[in-house]
């Protein structure tokens, strides 16, 4: 009985041999990766300051624009509290409401009375409006 493993065994002389005649690979000097105190290329920040999803948006949040200035075909409004969605096309609010109305007094009007979670306080009754933006 042998107590070497199955799987191990002795290379045979030609196979030494052969090993041995192969030309070495002279591997390749690595250049290393850049680490937290190097400077990054230029080409990464250029990319970054490009980029139109990190531009400082100014301008009037939605929620206080009137009807007649957002652009979008449908306004949705959600209660933080219930997760109720209520959403109405701009058209149709424009109808309704006027296009000089503010979107936040519609959307709260639109969510008035309909919130499930009660507390039995009149002032904390009511839905907690979370105005969509995407």
């Amino acid at each position: 009985m042998s107590d070497k493993p199955a799987s191990w065994r002795m290379p045979t002389p030609k196979q030494m041999d052969k090993l041995a005649s192969k030309p070495s690979r002279v591997p390749e000097p690595l250049i290393p990766p850049p680490g937290p105190a190097d400077d990054l290329p230029e080409a990464y920040w250029d990319s970054i300051i490009r980029d139109p999803r990190g531009q400082i948006r100014t301008g009037v949040p939605i929620q206080q624009r009137r009807l007649s200035e957002i652009p979008r075909h449908v306004l949705r409004v959600v209660c933080r509290r219930c997760d109720r969605i209520v959403e109405i096309q701009t058209a149709d609010a424009v109808r309704l409401y006027g296009s000089h109305a503010i979107w936040k007094d519609v959307g709260m009007k639109l969510l008035d009375n309909g919130c499930r979670e009660r507390t039995g306080s009149r002032e904390e009754d009511g839905c907690w409006p979370s105005f969509e933006t995407n």
